[in-house]
């Protein structure tokens, strides 16, 4: 029993949760090569195939693949991934606060339901835009002459039949998400991204092995870039780690016939409060334009000219990602940490922070806040852009570059500290040791 990994699996709750939640993803991943009806698979993997070797392949595509976990590539029922689902999350986060009715019925009893019922809805608006953009996307394709679209099948019938499979894939992956949520482990929406980015490491370090035999590549940059990669990884967890600690200090107080004595804590605010959903969020609100450009651009000539201006990874592209990164950094900071709530609450508890006016404490923290937001927004960033940096210095190909750093990195560090964090509460409520024996597993959210 002294082994945390034994321990997992001797604890029957515990193991039913990690099975239930392993299953899931095996589910998601054989829904990843399922194509949607009508679609010729053979001929489009041809055509992406002689894509990749005349032109290196469609950035674009690469980008969509990138969180769709190789689905949308495969033009599977889940091609969308989970990213409609963020997308519309996102959007109901503005709209509670641009709109103070909407914020007063997520407050009210049984206002918090009404409000996912609504965001479910929007998701499925979402996924009709973009699964209809999906249908011209393979219709172009077949204009080129390349006969992706099984012969019998009209264009309208494909166009219904397609949007309808793609809709509803996404919606089935949003309820494995909840599921995941509820009787999983936790974090079901970032364990879906999270596992699709896994899924593709094989197939990355296989093809830069290839690419290294050829002479491709010099094996020189390839060590130096995994050194670069291991150097990140070890900075983004001691970044993810940080906290900077608030003391707080509450005086005597009676609670009914119970008196409680003098209390001294800390509020734990940590370097980078939102953890990785600037990078999930900035991903996912670039994601949309870029495919209704890339796939309707040809029609429309402003979406053509905006599809080859944000090219994935290009400078336009690098600089917009990072305004937004930065931006949702604040934006999330401020829904989940409010200065006002938590001086309120101190306030009503009977609590006092060391050199500082009750009256002030609002002020204090939401200078604090202010000053440890933007360098975490700004290492965001800065993790963000790697993989542009390894491509450009190194001349990395773009589906490797994606897996070697940035968002992919950030993905992957922060959900799976989430996890251990998830799975070391659980091992210490039934008295087992946690996962790691030194120090002690924190999670993104406070």
């Amino acid at each position: 029993m002294a082994n945390p990994i034994v321990g997992m699996f001797r604890i029957k709750e515990l193991r039913e949760r990690i099975l239930f939640t392993f299953s899931m993803l095996v589910v998601f991943r054989i829904g990843a090569v399922f194509p949607i009806p009508g679609i010729n698979v053979h001929e489009l993997r041809l055509h992406f195939d002689s894509l990749a070797e005349r032109d290196g392949g469609n950035p674009i595509v690469d980008y969509l693949d990138f969180f769709a976990g190789g689905a949308f590539s495969n033009f599977s029922v889940f091609m969308l991934g989970i990213m409609p689902y963020i997308s519309m999350s996102i959007i109901m986060q503005l709209l509670l606060i641009v709109f103070p009715k909407l914020k007063k019925i997520s407050q009210e009893d049984g206002g918090r339901k009404r409000i996912q019922k609504w965001q479910r809805y929007g998701t499925v608006v979402v996924c009709l835009i973009q699964s209809f953009a999906v249908t011209q996307f393979a219709q172009s394709i077949a204009r080129q002459g390349v006969h992706i679209l099984n012969p019998g099948i009209g264009m309208v019938l494909f166009t219904f039949i397609a949007m309808i499979t793609v809709t509803t894939g996404t919606i089935f992956l949003m309820w494995i998400g909840e599921q995941i949520t509820k009787r999983g482990i936790g974090n079901g929406i970032s364990l879906l991204i999270f596992a699709g980015i896994v899924a593709r490491l094989p197939d990355a370090v296989w093809e830069l092995m290839r690419m290294v035999q050829r002479d491709d590549l010099n094996l020189v940059f390839v060590l130096v870039v995994f050194v670069m990669f291991v150097v990140v990884v070890s900075l983004v967890v001691f970044e993810q780690r940080g906290q900077r600690k608030i003391p707080v200090n509450y005086a005597k107080r009676v609670v009914g016939r119970k008196m409680y004595g003098a209390q001294n804590t800390y509020i734990p605010f940590k370097i980078n409060p939102s953890g990785v959903i600037p990078v999930i969020f900035a991903s996912s609100i670039l994601t949309f334009p870029l495919q209704l450009a890339g796939t309707i651009g040809e029609t429309v000539p402003w979406l053509g000219r905006m599809a080859r201006f944000l090219v994935p990874y290009g400078a336009a592209y690098n600089m917009v990602y990072v305004l937004l990164i930065i931006f949702f950094a604040y934006f999330y900071t401020q829904v989940t940490l409010n200065p006002m709530e938590i001086a309120k609450q101190i306030r009503e508890n009977g609590g006092s922070i060391p050199g500082i006016r009750s009256e002030n404490i609002e002020a204090y923290l939401t200078r604090i806040l202010n000053r440890i937001v933007l360098p975490g927004a700004m290492y965001l960033a800065f993790i963000a852009v790697i993989p542009s940096i390894v491509q450009w210095a190194f001349n990395f190909p773009t589906t490797i570059a994606y897996l070697l750093g940035g968002t992919s990195l950030l993905i992957l560090v922060g959900v799976d500290l989430d996890t251990m964090s998830q799975i070391d509460g659980m091992l210490k409520m039934h008295h087992h040791e946690g996962l790691t024996k030194k120090g002690r597993v924190r999670g993104r959210n406070l």
